[in-house]
C-alpha cells in the first residue's frame, strides 16, 4: 500500500504544477498526454478493481481505445477521474484479506494470483506515473518544481540527512 500512496503522491505533485491546458499538451501526434494517461489508468483501475476476486479484470464495459483520445476534460474533471480511480484501487486492496493473496483471479482470461495481479498493477501504475512526471517537466521546463533531490543538491541534501 505504502508504494502505491508514493506513486500517487508524485503524481499529485506534478499535477499541482499544470494548468488543465498544460495537462492536454503531447509532444507529437504519436505521444500521450498527462490527461490520456489518466484517462487510461482511471479506465484500468475501475476495470482491475472493480469485483477483483470474482470477475475478469478486463471488464467488457471497458472502452480502453477510448482513453487514449483527447477528450475535453477540464483540469477538475481529470482529477476526478484520478481521485476516482486511485479510490477504488485503494478500497479493494485494504478489504482484502491475507487468505486472499494466493487466489487465483484472472485479467484478459489468464490466471494470476492475487499478489502477482498486486504486483502487476504496481509496475503498470509507477510505469505510467513516471511518464507524468516526465511530461509535466517537459511542460514546465525551468518552473519544473523537482519532486527528488534536484540537481546539483544532493551533497546539501546528503548533509541534512546526516550522510556526510
Amino acid at each position: 500500500m505504502k508504494r502505491f500512496k508514493e506513486y500517487k503522491s508524485l503524481g499529485d505533485k506534478t499535477f499541482a504544477q499544470l494548468s488543465g491546458e498544460e495537462m492536454l499538451r503531447q509532444p507529437n501526434e504519436a505521444s500521450n498526454s498527462i490527461a490520456m494517461i489518466i484517462q487510461h489508468m482511471h479506465g484500468n483501475m475501475l476495470s482491475r478493481w472493480t469485483n477483483f476476486l470474482t470477475e475478469d479484470g478486463e471488464k467488457p464495459w471497458r472502452k480502453r481505445d477510448e482513453e487514449f483520445e483527447t477528450q475535453s476534460l477540464s483540469k477538475e474533471q481529470l482529477m476526478q477521474l484520478w481521485e476516482e480511480g486511485w479510490k477504488v484501487f485503494f478500497d479493494t486492496l485494504q478489504s482484502l484479506q491475507e487468505d486472499d493473496l494466493l487466489k487465483t483471479i484472472t485479467i484478459r482470461t489468464q490466471p494470476l494470483i492475487v499478489i502477482d495481479a498486486i504486483n502487476r498493477q504496481l509496475a503498470h501504475y509507477s510505469y505510467h506515473v513516471g511518464q507524468i512526471v516526465y511530461l509535466g517537466r517537459w511542460v514546465k521546463n525551468e518552473q519544473w518544481q523537482s519532486l527528488s533531490i534536484a540537481r546539483g543538491e544532493s551533497v546539501a541534501y546528503n548533509k541534512t540527512m546526516g550522510k556526510v
